[in-house]
Formats: C-alpha cells, structure tokens, sequence
C-alpha cells in the first residue's frame, strides 16, 4: 500500500482531475506491529464486523463500526465470568485467546491507531458512568483493566439528578468532534440503571488524491433520482472478480483506506456481503494491484441509530441480556445484565475526504532492467448500490463498513 500511495502521488501532476498534496516526506506513515497470533485475532474480529453486517443491515444506506462494539464489550468483559464471557470471547472473534487478548488488542490500537498519520484524524475514547445514587460501585480488578486497557475512568453520579442523561450526551458530542450530539433519547434512559458504559470513535481522513469540485456532476443513481456524483482518474489498487470490483482509496499518507466494493450489473450488495469473512478480506486486499482508474463516486452522508441487543443475541451471546442467565460478577457488587445496547454512527464523505463516528452505549442493569510495462485501465462508476470499509492497512482492522443506496 506504500508503494501504491507513493506512486499516485509522485504522478498526480500529470493525471486529470488529481490535486496535488504535501509530498510524502512530510508525513511519513508508521504501522502497527503485530505477531502473527495478533493477526489471526484481528482476522477473526474481522468476521465478526462483516457477520454483525450482515445481521444488521436494512433496505437503506446505514454506517455501523464494528470496533467500536469491539470496545465496548472488550471493556464490559472483564466483569464477565462462565458462560456469559465465553459467548462475548466467541463473538468478538478472540475465542480462546479470551479476555486478555481483547484487552492487549484494544490497547494496542488506542495507544497507536492516532498516531499513523499526521493529515488523518483517529480519536478512539471510552468512559463507565455509574448510579452511586443506588449504592452501585464497581469492583476494583475491573476499574484497574478499564483504566489499563482503555483509559476509562468510571464517574460516579446520581441517575436521577436530572443531569445524568446530558451528561452522556455531552461525552458522546465531545469525543466525536459534534457528529454523534445524541448517543441516548430521553426514553432510553433508566434512571434506575446500574451503569453506561460508552465506547466512542472519530475519523477524519483526507484523501491522498482529493477529487476536483468542479467535476462533480449531478446523475443518475441506481436508474433514479441523481446525486452529485464526484469524479476522477489516478493512479489506485483495484481488483475485480465475478462478483464485484473493488477500489481503495487512501487517506494521507496511506495508513487508513476506504475500500469500495460495486456489484457487477446483475449482482448485489448481498451477494458481496455473502463472500466477505476475514480471510476473503484479506486475501482481496492482497490481490489488488496498481491501474489507472477513472472513478466515480457519490459524495454523500449517512446516520444509523441501531438497536444491538437481538442482533448481538442473534450473533451468539444471549444470555448476556437474559438477567436469569447473565453472569457480570466481576463487574459491580450487584447482579448485572445487558439491559440496553445501541450504536449511532454517522459519515460523511465529499471531495475531500471522509469524516465518520460512532458511539456504542451499553446499560447495565442488576442481574533485469527491462521497460515498465504501462499500467492496466479500469472504470469504477459507483452509479448503484455499495459497500465500503474504513481500515487500518498495517493491520486490516476494520474501523468502519457501510452501504449506500442513494435512500
């Protein structure tokens, strides 16, 4: 993906419609070492981020983050025990590795995800609000891992003050750069709840190649109504197959990509959902190759407000909302279930770049030197139903997957 990034920008002078950047000296990309062990983990997350897409997706454009609920159940599992942690462990994709690994990967990218490039911005926060009110106080092993792997440091306060619910809100407008202004409605609060727990992520990314304004031109979406459609021609890793082409699209200095995946005429967004795990992912990031590529693509912004109880319960970790069956013993000194889990997402994406957040809110609740050849054309006109991920390309994290529609 160096190469790549370099490349496109050392030719971006001569290619139609790119602006040129700052070159590429000054804003070297760092990556983020992992072992080989690591690396099946976050392959195995990977599956669980296109599973819960699967799972969740609707007829219309959503944007969900799969890290983010990586985050807010990795810091909740460490008050788990038995069968309750288990099923978190097998659905999170870290099965065996348990606990431990979730917390070591979470650390591992909060500590080094915002520091990979200087022109993308990467906030990743956490936080535990507790109903003291209540006499609720939460175990001290658990504020030591939430402190240590999370940087999350509880704050105790009384649910009924009438604050409370503002005060999550504020949290969740804080570390989102005001996209996500409103993690919880008035009618999802309980004030008799033991605590919330909150992950939030932030991302700016600004394209390495950013599209010219002035060829943005409104047409035709899906045959029907017409969006402004940006446009462009440089230098990109693409692939196709029988299925689907598939484009990235790199921020800054290449540390994070979006990766567009367009049906063929004939297929759908489902039938590339239905061939994407963490191996498939992987194995389609490194059959991408250098061509010239004249791109089209929709500028356009999208909100998801997602329920995830039956989703997550769907996905395998029921009785973690079961409260005759949950077990949270490590957590608070009251039984405790998973009343309450939701994400708000939002992205926006124009000629510039993308900027995307999300929060997850979970309640808890008692119970030889020869000639380059010349570089092979492609045509990526995204006139039709897509999927596209935000990733980390050291890693192939997923931080983002969404699916535009044009509703």
């Amino acid at each position: 993906m160096k190469k790549i990034a370099l490349i496109a920008i050392a030719f971006m002078v001569a290619m139609t419609g790119c602006k040129k950047e700052p070159k590429p000296n000054d804003n070297p990309r760092a990556d983020i070492q992992l072992t080989n062990t690591e690396r099946q983990l976050v392959s195995d997350n990977n599956d669980f981020a296109f599973n819960l897409f699967r799972n969740a997706q609707n007829e219309g454009s959503q944007i969900i983050s799969p890290l983010s609920i990586t985050y807010a159940l990795g810091m909740l599992n460490n008050g788990a025990t038995g069968q309750t942690q288990q099923e978190i462990n097998t659905v999170l994709g870290f099965g065996d590795a348990g606990t431990d690994a979730i917390n070591d990967f979470c650390k591992k990218m909060l500590s080094q995800a915002p520091t990979l490039d200087k022109m993308t911005k990467v906030m990743i926060a956490n936080t535990i609000f507790v109903n003291s009110s209540l006499g609720y106080v939460l175990k001290p092993s658990f504020v030591e891992n939430a402190n240590t792997y999370y940087d999350a440091k509880p704050e105790s306060r009384d649910f009924k003050d009438g604050r409370t619910l503002d005060a999550i809100n504020q949290w969740a407008s804080d570390h989102t750069e005001q996209m996500i202004k409103k993690a919880l409605e008035e009618n999802e609060f309980d004030p008799e709840a033991v605590s919330y727990l909150l992950n939030a992520i932030y991302f700016k990314g600004e394209w390495s190649m950013k599209f010219n304004k002035s060829e943005t031109q409104n047409e035709p979406f899906n045959k029907g109504e017409k969006v402004p459609m940006m446009h462009q021609e440089c230098e990109l890793s693409y692939t196709d197959n029988d299925t689907y082409q598939s484009l990235n699209l790199p921020y800054g200095n290449g540390a994070y990509y979006m990766t567009v995946m367009l049906p063929h005429e004939g297929k759908t967004t489902d039938d590339i959902l239905n061939q994407l795990n963490g191996q498939s992912w992987n194995n389609n990031l490194h059959q991408m190759y250098t061509h010239i590529v004249d791109v089209k693509l929709p500028r356009f912004e999208t909100n998801t407000d997602l329920n995830l109880v039956e989703i997550m319960s769907r996905l395998g970790m029921p009785t973690a909302f079961d409260p005759n069956q949950a077990h949270f013993d490590d957590f608070c000194n009251a039984p405790t279930y998973i009343e309450l889990m939701k994400q708000v997402a939002k992205i926006k994406l124009d000629e510039e770049g993308t900027e995307a957040a999300a929060v997850t809110v979970t309640g808890m609740n008692t119970t030889s030197v020869e000639e380059e050849p010349e570089l092979p054309y492609a045509v990526f006109h995204a006139d039709r139903s897509f999927l596209y991920v935000i990733s980390e390309q050291s890693t192939g994290a997923i931080f983002f997957i969404g699916k535009y529609t044009g509703k």
